[in-house]
């Protein structure tokens, strides 16, 4: 196995890393950054205001994103293994 198709293989998986979990990240930053500007201008600093919606907005999220998350990491995951004998010579 060459450096090349390590650094490939390596660069593949934290790109589909990336592309897996960005949709709870970017979930959880918008209702993170709407419900601090709903505290700011209100005034009301409850701590547990901040965490649950985001809790329940990233569940939400995962929820809808599964489906194609497994999809992802199935396709990835069956080239990777399709492609070992070709990385073993």
């Amino acid at each position: 196995m060459t450096p090349e198709a390590v650094t490939a293989l390596m660069g593949e998986g934290i790109k589909l890393t990336l592309v897996v979990g960005a949709p709870m990240l970017l979930v959880g930053l918008v209702v993170g950054l709407a419900i601090s500007v709903f505290s700011a201008v209100t005034q009301i600093q409850e701590m547990t205001l901040t965490f649950v919606p985001k809790i329940v907005a990233v569940f939400l999220a995962l929820l809808f994103t599964l489906p194609w998350m497994i999809e992802k990491l199935t396709t990835y995951t069956i080239n990777l293994f399709t492609s070992i004998p070709m990385l073993v010579r």
